[in-house]
């Protein structure tokens, strides 16, 4: 065989992959505005986004102002360690620096703790309409997922301590949870932590903690000082403004925090990230903010729900779920409106929509795109 008919045999290289990764179902995000613009002869003006659960004021303007002053080292690696960031939370959570482990997101903290700690042989506990990046990062570590039956929409913490089982390595609890906004007091969660076993990492997901009332907001960063199994993921996405940028982060003891270091990418969040949430960090006047437009954004779409005669999910975060019937065919209708919302079929709500609060004049143009579409449909 001449070298040319070598090089013309067929081979297909995808079927020598590992099978558990050829199966992952991608991650499918929130239709971006310029996308649907494109595909409806929309101008990108008139189209309102409320589907992946951005904070509708934007960024902190601390955190840009932070922004532009990093800009001129930006042809310097960033800080491959994040000292100034670890810096910054250790004082905000009262913890050491060696507690605490950057990500490239939150999600990109929920990778590192399935890297650390899952592989073929293990498994991981996770909720019913739960965050689709939970079943997600263990596929991809090639471990079992376990999933639990939802109770209400939310995690049912009893029958998930009861799912664990002699391999599981990571139980994934979000609080408040995403797509559904339920949540659980501090006290259901701490009572959920003393029965899981020392052995199984606990990920408490608290990725829209800052949308919940101070007094019902979890002291977590304590709790990690007494639960060396305990993972608290963070994100500067939500409440922060900084989606855009990508910088989470996790809080465990130095153990634990030491094992997902070792897994984590180098220089795994740029400089202008880390500026950012320094800044954004320091700017609780516009985290409040964030959470007074949510509160009162919240109240304007449940009150327009109810005089829809639309069902919803009470939701504890900055977007709720709510029962469209055909969602489908409902969605399709509201692109055509240029109202972006989410549908959550994946989450195994086929019959749901979620929304994003947003701004009072966008949450009032989606219920009224939602009444006028619901009054054809009728």
């Amino acid at each position: 065989m001449s070298k040319q008919q070598a090089f013309a045999q067929p081979l297909d290289l995808c079927e020598y992959a590992l099978p558990y990764v050829r199966s992952i179902a991608p991650y499918q995000p929130g239709k971006p505005i310029a996308e649907l613009a494109r595909e409806m002869a929309l101008k990108e003006s008139d189209i309102i986004k409320l589907a992946s659960n951005e904070n509708p004021l934007g960024a902190s303007p601390m955190a840009l102002s932070a922004v532009r002053a990093a800009l001129a080292d930006a042809g310097r690696y960033p800080d491959g360690n994040g000292f100034d960031l670890k810096r910054s939370l250790a004082g905000h959570y009262r913890l050491t620096q060696d507690s605490i482990v950057l990500g490239n997101g939150s999600n990109d903290v929920l990778e590192l703790a399935a890297r650390a700690f899952l592989a073929p042989g293990t498994s991981a506990v996770y909720s019913q309409h739960a965050f689709a990046v939970y079943p997600l990062v263990t596929q991809a570590a090639g471990a079992t997922g376990i999933e639990v039956p939802a109770r209400d929409f939310g995690h049912d913490l009893e029958a998930m301590t009861a799912a664990i089982r002699g391999d599981t390595r990571i139980v994934f609890v979000a609080n408040p949870n995403n797509p559904t906004g339920t949540w659980f007091a501090p006290d259901v969660v701490l009572a959920f932590l003393k029965r899981v076993p020392a052995r199984v990492l606990v990920v408490l997901d608290e990725a829209y903690n800052e949308y919940l009332p101070a007094a019902e907001q979890a002291d977590s960063a304590r709790w990690v000082e007494h639960f060396p199994n305990l993972l608290v993921s963070r994100t500067f996405s939500k409440a922060y403004g900084l989606a855009g940028l990508r910088v989470g982060f996790g809080l465990a003891q130095a153990q634990v925090a030491d094992l997902m270091n070792r897994v984590r990418q180098p220089f795994n969040v740029n400089s202008l990230a880390q500026a950012a949430a320094v800044g954004a960090l320091e700017d609780d006047g516009f985290v409040r903010k964030s959470f007074e437009l949510n509160q009162a954004g919240m109240l304007e779409l449940t009150r327009g729900f109810k005089r829809l005669g639309v069902e919803w999910i009470p939701s504890r975060a900055n977007f709720v779920s709510f029962r469209a019937g055909r969602a489908n065919q409902v969605y399709q209708q509201l692109l055509k409106l240029g109202v972006i919302v989410r549908p959550i079929a994946a989450y195994a709500m086929p019959e749901h929509l979620r929304v994003t609060v947003g701004l009072e004049s966008e949450n009032q143009r989606f219920l009224a795109a939602l009444e006028r579409v619901l009054r054809g449909a009728s």
